[in-house]
C-alpha cells in the first residue's frame, strides 16, 4: 500500500476530484486561457476545495507554499510532450523530468502523473512513453510514490486537428490494460463515446482506480450529466482541467462536481 493515496481519495466516498492545471507545460497558446495568473488560479481552486490539483514542477510552489494542512493534495505532472498542436511535429517527443520521484517527494506530492500516448502516425512517441513508465516504476516503488498513468488514444490529426480523443471502447480498454500491465497505481482515462459502456473500462482496470478525463470545454449541462453517468458506471473520480479553469465561475463548478463525485 502506498499510503500517499490516502491523501487523494475522500475517506467516505473513496473517490477523487483532481483539477488539472498543468497545461502550460505543453507550449500551446490555446491551453493558457483561464490560467494566465497561476497564483490566483491556485488560490481560487484551494478555496473551492477539490481533492487534488495537478501541477508541474515549476508551478507546484503556488499550492505547496499555502500554509495549513487542509489544502488539496498535489499531483505532479512528470512529462512534457509536443503532440497537442494542430499538426504533428516532424520529430515528436515525450520526455520525463529528471529524478522524477525524488522531485515529487521534495515537493510533497501525493502522486505523479505520466502519459501513455497512442497517436496515429507517431509510434515512436508510444515507445517513449513506455520507456518513461518503465523507468518510473522502480522509483515509484522505492519512494512509495503512487504513479498515475494517463492512457490517451488520439484521433488522427488530419481528421480532428490535434489533441482530439478517440472514444472507441476497444481502443481505450486495450490501452488501459497496457497501463495496468505496466504497473499503474491509478489510471486517468478518456471517456468512451457511449458512457453507458464505461463499466467495461473499469473492469479492464481490474481494481486499479480509474479517474476520467474531462477533455475540451463543454456546457455545464453536458459535463455534469456526463460526470453523473461516469460515477454510476463505477469510476473512482474525475480529472478535469479546462471545464473548471475556463469556466466563468471555477469555484462554483468545482463545488457542483464535488457534490456529484462524493455524494
Amino acid at each position: 500500500m502506498k499510503f500517499r493515496l490516502n491523501r487523494l481519495f475522500n475517506a467516505k466516498s473513496n473517490r477523487c476530484f483532481d483539477v488539472a492545471v498543468d497545461h502550460g507545460f505543453f507550449n500551446q497558446p490555446g491551453f493558457l486561457q483561464g490560467i494566465e495568473n497561476m497564483a490566483e488560479v491556485v488560490k481560487t481552486l484551494v478555496d473551492a476545495g477539490p481533492d487534488a490539483v495537478q501541477l508541474t514542477v515549476g508551478q507546484a510552489r503556488h499550492l505547496q507554499s499555502i500554509p495549513g494542512k487542509s489544502k488539496p493534495a498535489l499531483v505532479l505532472r512528470t512529462d512534457v510532450a509536443n503532440v497537442y498542436g494542430k499538426e504533428l511535429h516532424p520529430t515528436s517527443f515525450s520526455y520525463i523530468i529528471e529524478e522524477t520521484m525524488l522531485q515529487a517527494v521534495r515537493l510533497d506530492a501525493a502522486c505523479v502523473c505520466v502519459n501513455l500516448f497512442q497517436i496515429p502516425g507517431a509510434p515512436e512517441v508510444h515507445a517513449q512513453c513506455i520507456e518513461n513508465i518503465l523507468r518510473l516504476k522502480p522509483q515509484s516503488e522505492y519512494y512509495g510514490m503512487p504513479m498515475m498513468i494517463e492512457p490517451l488514444v488520439f484521433r488522427p490529426n488530419s481528421e480532428a486537428g490535434g489533441y482530439m480523443v478517440d472514444g472507441d471502447l476497444t481502443k481505450i480498454t486495450h490501452l488501459v490494460r497496457q497501463a495496468v500491465e505496466l504497473g499503474a497505481d491509478i489510471i486517468k482515462a478518456d471517456p468512451t463515446d457511449d458512457v453507458s459502456e464505461y463499466h467495461k473500462v473499469i473492469e479492464t482496470a481490474g481494481g486499479i482506480p480509474v479517474l476520467v478525463r474531462g477533455g475540451g470545454r463543454v456546457s455545464d449541462e453536458v459535463i455534469l450529466q456526463r460526470t453523473r453517468e461516469l460515477i454510476a458506471q463505477g469510476a473512482s473520480g474525475i480529472v478535469y482541467g479546462r471545464n473548471v479553469i475556463q469556466h466563468p465561475n471555477p469555484k462554483q463548478i468545482t463545488q457542483a462536481l464535488m457534490e456529484i463525485v462524493h455524494s
